[in-house]
């Protein structure tokens, strides 16, 4: 399960970077990262989608990603530097967004352990029971 984590986490951090990028580098810096950023969320997002493909919403966010990246490679070869500019923060925007939506898929799906202490047969124990629970010493 931590794996799916790292991998939308990981994906949200890269479109971050790119929408970041959009924004303040060179026209042919940002041509030259959306290619490299986008072959690697590529990479990723088809391996979180193969690894996680009897889950459906994280089939879908990854297999969403996977497009947007495949188009983002595509983008940054074909258009013209401004047009790339515009649409590498477009496409950022999206996968940012989608990543998020398979975070929040991830932590509705994982189960979550809730560690509780119980006390038996003590004077706090009683105490508590009766509503008189002792504050705690701090030391």
């Amino acid at each position: 399960m931590r794996t799916r984590y790292f991998s939308f986490l990981s994906l949200a951090a890269a479109g971050a970077f790119l929408v970041v990028v959009s924004r303040a580098f060179a026209l042919l810096d940002i041509a030259n990262l959306a290619l490299g950023v986008g072959i690697g969320m590529l990479v990723v997002s088809i391996a979180t989608a193969i690894r996680y493909r009897r889950h459906l919403p994280s089939l879908i966010s990854a297999g969403a990603i996977a497009l947007v990246s495949a188009w983002a490679i595509v983008a940054s070869q074909v258009f013209s530097l401004g047009v790339v500019q515009d649409l590498t923060f477009a496409e950022a925007l999206g996968i940012v967004g989608l990543a998020i939506g398979g975070l929040t898929a991830h932590e509705l799906t994982s189960e979550r352990v809730v560690h509780s202490l119980t006390l038996h047969n003590s004077p706090e124990a009683d105490a508590y029971r009766e509503g008189e629970a002792r504050e705690p010493v701090a030391g």
